[in-house]
């Protein structure tokens, strides 16, 4: 019996698969496909966490895809915002009735004979492993584990009488009213929890081992408004999009050129904001802007609590947890009815899948990425990677578009295969992050390399990216195109 076959599969139904997926509907509607989704629902990150204010940190002129407007007034918007978003757009381009929900995939096997992939996943229904084929496909995995978040093994944790959560599985009936929370971590989740819990708890404490760059980022834009009101919705999305994109490489390719300046611009906004009964130290940190993500604090909300009382930030490390809380190395103990673990993520690069090409072991580790999008010597397989120093989905948007241009271009060939080759010996291989948070420290020896070289290197720029991939030439002697030598019947094929 034939295995079930499709030209695309794309793996994962979060804001970059069902991005994909439309994508694919628009630019290549001949293609069959469909999505396996390891989870029971839609959506990824904006229907996993579920912990208070969880929002982007990211406008979502920028967060939002580029082919559906966002009608929200909403800046920064809410994680039940953005989820219907990603329905919204699944409904609209019928993405939704390709999904296949609890289809968690554990191995992909690539033959070049009819080049075709065969997808192994578990169908955790019934609990039985299935096959399917494809001629592509796209990984929308994301980047971290949904198992669970990262918590470091803190001694004398055993001695806590109080609650540890995660914000990665945020218990539904968690009462923080009234309570003293201690929220570890300084990142986006940090900022984003600590005034929100600050309106209803006794106080709320961000305990940091170091500070991080935030900017006040506003909940709303009269300029936004006013550019709807003059212009058609999706002339005047397009228009509101351009504008928060040129803004925010600006401010990128500022920090990088001229960081002193930047910074003393960031931290005199900071000062402004917090007053000058609370210490500058917890918001100075040790690096330049932009060597680690720029958090944006919604409205100064996290400012306004810090600097009205109810909530506080202390930097320092952590010694151990005691009955009541935690000791600090200073020797001060922080008091915490619940402690809240912001420690970070467990990255995974897509997913910790198998690979295999030809019946042997493919080891992503030592190979590069090519354009962001493909892995030097892995056939006809694209994977959505965002960007770190601007919206994900910017860079999901031109993935998508470059697997279209791609799968199009080798139909008008007449060609089945393509694989990404390097052939200068003098490109040298770095890691692919250069962040130096520790999240992606303890996981970046599990993830493909950067070449020192285009288009092995990464740039982090959308618009270097935006004129390769959506303009750039295909045929640029990196990619290698060739015909199956035995190509699967066109019969075997079933419509999704």
């Amino acid at each position: 019996m034939s295995k079930e076959h499709f030209d695309v599969v794309i793996i994962g139904a979060g804001l970059s698969g069902i991005g994909a997926a439309c994508h694919l509907t628009q630019k290549c509607p001949d293609k069959t496909f469909c999505l396996l989704e390891g989870r029971e629902t839609m959506g990824g990150t904006w229907d996993l966490f579920k912990y208070p204010g969880i929002r982007s940190d990211s406008d979502m002129f920028t967060l939002g895809y580029s082919f559906k407007p966002w009608a929200s007034s909403q800046f920064l918007a809410d994680g039940p915002s953005i989820l219907n978003y990603i329905k919204e757009a699944a409904a609209e381009y019928h993405a939704d009735s390709k999904i296949r929900y609890q289809s968690w995939v554990s191995s992909i096997a690539w033959d070049s004979a009819d080049a075709t992939w065969t997808i192994t996943y578990e169908d955790k229904k019934n609990g039985k492993t299935k096959e399917i084929s494809c001629n592509f496909i796209n990984s929308c995995t994301g980047y971290y584990s949904y198992d669970g978040g990262y918590t470091p093994d803190f001694d004398g944790l055993s001695d806590y009488k109080g609650t540890l959560v995660h914000p990665q599985q945020w218990p539904e009936d968690l009462d923080y009213k009234g309570k003293k929370v201690v929220v570890i971590g300084s990142g986006a989740t940090a900022v984003t929890l600590l005034p929100e819990l600050a309106y209803d708890t006794a106080h709320v404490t961000m305990l940091q081992r170091s500070p991080t760059y935030m900017a006040a980022v506003p909940g709303h834009d009269p300029s936004v408004d006013l550019v709807r009101k003059l212009l058609p919705e999706k002339l005047s999305y397009r228009v509101n999009r351009t504008t928060k994109i040129g803004i925010a490489s600006a401010f990128y390719t500022l920090s990088q050129r001229f960081p002193k300046g930047v910074r003393r611009l960031m931290l005199a906004d900071v000062k402004r904001k917090i007053g000058s009964n609370v210490d500058m130290k917890h918001f100075e940190p040790n690096y330049n802007p932009w060597d680690e993500r720029v958090c944006a604090v919604k409205s100064g909300d996290l400012f306004k609590a810090v600097k009205g009382g109810s909530a506080s930030i202390v930097t320092d490390h952590i010694d151990r947890f005691t009955e009541k809380g935690i000791l600090l190395k200073s020797g001060k103990e922080l008091e915490a009815d619940i402690v809240v673990s912001a420690t970070g993520l467990e990255l995974k690069f897509m997913g910790g899948i198998k690979i295999t090409v030809d019946g042997d072991d493919f080891d992503i580790t030592q190979k590069m990425n090519y354009k962001g999008v493909m892995i030097e010597g892995l056939p006809n397989l694209g994977n959505t990677f965002g960007y770190t120093n601007a919206s994900w989905t910017l860079k999901a948007d031109l993935t998508s578009e470059y697997m279209c241009r791609l799968i199009k271009d080798m139909d008008k060939k007449g060609v089945q295969k393509v694989v990404a080759l390097n052939n200068d010996l003098s490109v040298t291989k770095s890691n692919f992050l250069d962040f130096q948070s520790g999240y992606v420290q303890r996981a970046i020896e599990r993830f493909p390399k950067k070449g020192s070289k285009l288009p092995w290197k990464l740039y982090q720029n959308y618009p270097v990216d935006l004129v390769m991939l959506r303009y750039g030439k295909l045929a640029d002697g990196k990619l290698r195109f060739s015909k199956a030598t035995g190509q699967r019947s066109a019969s075997l094929r079933k419509a999704s």
